[in-house]
């Protein structure tokens, strides 16, 4: 199953990104991304794995770039923390 075939309404899971802090250190749902010309931020920043949120595809109107196949994986390590999954 893919997530295209999830349902009929046209969601995406997404991770809200913002500037990086360095007190967010301090937090495992933090993530820290730095810019580079694969993932086109302008700056150090930090995915917040603990707002995680569906919204609409309309809402999207242009992919700004991509991250790592590491970086996804941290994230989702994150996000699995936050909603209490382990792998025992």
């Amino acid at each position: 199953m893919t997530t295209a075939s999830a349902g009929k309404m046209r969601l995406q899971i997404v991770v809200p990104i913002t500037g990086w802090q360095p007190q967010f250190s301090r937090y495992f749902w933090m993530i820290q991304l730095q810019p580079d010309a694969q993932n086109g931020l302008s700056k150090d920043s930090a995915a917040d794995a603990f707002q995680v949120k569906s919204l609409s595809v309309n809402r999207f109107q242009r992919k700004l770039g991509d991250i790592t196949k590491e970086q996804l994986k941290e994230i989702s390590t994150a996000i699995a923390l936050c909603v209490g999954y382990s792998e025992e």
